[in-house]
């Protein structure tokens, strides 16, 4: 073993590959578990594990019950989000998980007939009815992505709980010349909605420090998930070619694919005595936990992430296809989360139960005065590259 100070030949694995991972689901507060979401546990949805109603538990102040009522609203959430869509057909306007009624919520256009808003009720969702479809977001969105956005505008996506697409411009760069001229383009596109934000998104790679990490060249970045023959992680933190080292310094392998910018992701191909398997580490704070597949939690849910420099943090899945506008370039198709996160962080895990959901990118603001973080998901990463997930 490459670690004696673990004992167990799972978490020895683990470190041999240089997991510096997290699983998780944690909700925002004790107060957001509906009664509607106690029943959909007690109505048979896969018992949670102990570690994770531990951590609700403990981070959050919920009973046992109310943990795993959370997640089994979550989980039924995520199961149906993909079903809803295809039963609302044109007139669908996203969806998003409401951690008070513990439902997912669909929009649907006034174009839905009465048997679609019956027929999405039935299964047991909510329904709004918004002035535009998805699809029309969407073209709204793909708009914008083919302009030149300048440096004081962070990023922009769709916001389904508002039926618009939100531009999120870095608080005092409003005035700016440059980024008037961009959001009188934008507003000319569609529904358009700006916001603010306290600081611009940044990569979270680092210099080479100590801890859980893996390197290479002078960087510092964190394991996303297990794939076969491999790993994933960030794009920014290696090009093609690039050799991987371990915590230790052993070499672990090299980048197989990556990109950056347009995307961020890569994987790594793992040897020289290193392997690879379907759990991410709890850093201790709760056990390691299998990883048994990669649904996409809905808008919403909660989420938790894991890396090298900070370790575990949650927070709630805040939009999905948001286009990220790095000091190196845009990032398409990307999530944004409430979670933080701080250099070195880059690649690691974000997890929902025990579904694997993408790979840190970037984001603003740090652990200690909270901030924003970006991931990208998971299963474009394994589609481009023609990956499997290591899964239980």
């Amino acid at each position: 073993m490459r670690r004696t100070r673990f004992t167990h030949a799972c978490v020895a694995a683990l470190l041999m590959l240089g997991s510096w991972t997290a699983a998780g689901t944690l909700p925002a507060s004790a107060s957001d578990t509906p009664d509607s979401a106690e029943s959909a546990a007690r109505a048979g949805s896969a018992p949670a594990s102990e570690a994770l109603v531990q951590a609700m538990q403990r981070d959050f102040g919920l009973s046992p019950a109310q943990a795993e009522a959370r997640l089994a609203a979550e989980s039924q959430a995520t199961e149906l989000e993909p079903e809803a869509a295809e039963t609302a057909g044109s007139a669908y306007g996203g969806a998003w998980f409401d951690a008070k009624s513990g439902k997912l919520t669909v929009a649907v256009t006034s174009d839905a007939d009465a048997s679609t808003v019956r027929d999405l009720r039935s299964s047991g969702a909510a329904v709004r009815v918004v002035e535009h479809s998805a699809r029309q977001l969407d073209a709204v969105k793909s708009r914008l992505d083919r302009l030149d956005a300048p440096s004081g505008v962070s990023s922009w996506s769709v916001d389904p709980t508002a039926n618009t697409v939100v531009v999120n411009v870095v608080e005092g760069e409003r005035a700016d010349n440059d980024v008037r001229r961009f959001l009188s383009e934008v507003r000319e596109a569609g529904p358009v909605t700006v916001r603010t934000v306290e600081a611009a998104a940044e990569t979270f790679a680092a210099g080479t420090v100590g801890g859980d990490p893996y390197y290479t060249g002078n960087v510092r970045c964190s394991i996303g998930f297990s794939v076969h023959g491999g790993f994933v992680t960030a794009g920014h933190c290696g090009g093609v070619g690039g050799q991987v080292r371990g915590w230790d310094g052993s070499y672990i392998g090299n980048f197989q694919g990556s990109s950056f910018p347009g995307d961020d992701y890569a994987w790594v191909n793992v040897g020289s005595g290193w392997w690879t398997v379907p759990v991410v580490l709890g850093w201790g704070t709760v056990s390691d936990q299998l990883v048994r597949g990669s649904n996409e939690a809905p808008v919403g849910a909660s989420i938790c992430r894991s890396g090298s420099t900070t370790h575990w943090h949650c927070g709630r899945v805040l939009a999905k296809n948001e286009t990220v506008n790095y000091s190196q370039g845009s990032v398409h198709q990307m999530t944004k989360t409430s979670v933080c996160a701080e250099p070195g962080d880059s690649g690691g895990s974000f997890i929902s139960g025990d579904q694997a959901q993408g790979v840190t990118s970037g984001g603003w603001g740090n652990c200690s005065g909270g901030g924003e973080t970006w991931f990208q998901p998971i299963n474009e990463i394994l589609n481009r590259y023609g990956l499997t997930l290591h899964t239980t």
